[in-house]
């Protein structure tokens, strides 16, 4: 398929019905009452910059401001856990990080701290991926994530086979948090997305991998405080050999960006874009479909109000 079909039979056709019309979206006098947009569930954004796109679609949701409050310690969680470049699609978009701390310090933000438990040396990985560079550029704080130390126990009531883990004090600590994950592909969980991203806010991974992964991967995401948004990083997508990849030739320059704070709805628009470059079923990424019996979300983006962007 070409890209530029995407907004015809891409990751949203079949929505289309249910979207509020043009005219439905001014605002109008009704009884000396201003009815004004409704913001919408999701927002999907393709063909910009990783800055710009980010800029547009949190436009659609209202701005920055909505989520983030003067003085608040505000937690950016990207995915940083392989000592890869940018090109290889193994880490979330440095230019993309970067841009969301520089938004939550404009509205005030009294500090924003960027970190993950990586995979590979902590040190090498944040400064490979170029996201240490680019959140310290901005303005922002890296804090590692390399020891026990900095993890605390909490509760899980809600899972199935995971009911506590250790979560990183940074989050504990956080006012707001944003989740955001880079597309791939992942040879274990099949898909590496939102949800997925949530292993690298804890200390013992271990147990998700030997007690049913797909459902562990639900079961943390119900802890209760939630990120503000989950913003799903699909300017280059690892189509194949995830989470690492073996070279470039692994990746698309696809220049695409999901909103949501549904983080089910978010993996699974995600899912849906993905399958226009490889096969993968979404009932195949089964903590996705667990996410939703948990009530994280919903994967029916037919009822969801949804904003599409083209730049």
């Amino acid at each position: 398929m070409k890209r530029r079909d995407f907004f015809k039979r891409g990751i949203l056709a079949g929505v289309a019905a249910s979207a509020l019309k043009f005219d439905q979206l001014q605002a109008s006098l009704v009884n000396n009452e201003i009815t004004v947009e409704k913001a919408p569930d999701l927002v999907a954004v393709k063909g910009g910059e990783p800055d710009v796109m980010l800029d547009k679609a949190l436009e659609a949701l209202g701005g920055i401001g909505k989520f983030v409050k003067k003085g608040q310690r505000v937690v950016i969680k990207p995915n940083i856990g392989w000592a890869r470049k940018p090109e290889n699609g193994a880490n979330t978009n440095p230019d993309l990080v970067g841009a969301l701390v520089k938004k939550c310090l404009a509205v005030g933000a009294s500090k924003v701290i960027v970190f993950d438990h990586t995979c590979d040396n902590w040190e090498k990985a944040y400064g490979l991926s170029g996201i240490k560079s680019a959140v310290e550029k901005a303005g922002g704080a890296m804090m590692p994530g390399n020891d026990e130390s900095y993890y605390k126990e909490v509760k899980l009531p809600a899972g199935v086979k995971l009911r506590e883990t250790t979560i990183h004090k940074a989050l504990l600590d956080a006012d707001v948090w944003f989740n955001v994950p880079v597309l791939k592909n992942h040879d274990g969980a099949k898909m590496s997305i939102a949800m997925k991203n949530y292993l690298g806010i804890v200390w013992d991974r271990r147990f998700f991998h030997a007690n049913d992964l797909q459902q562990c991967i639900a079961d943390v995401c119900t802890w209760e405080k939630k990120p503000a948004l989950n913003i799903v990083d699909a300017y280059r997508v690892m189509r194949q050999n995830g989470p690492q990849g073996k070279s470039v030739n692994d990746v698309s320059l696809e220049k695409f960006l999901i909103i949501s704070s549904d983080i089910v709805a978010a993996d699974t628009a995600a899912v849906q874009f993905f399958n226009q470059l490889e096969k993968m079923p979404l009932e195949n990424v089964g903590h996705i479909g667990n996410g939703e019996k948990l009530n994280l979300g919903t994967t029916n983006l037919e009822k969801l109000n949804i904003k599409r962007i083209s730049i």
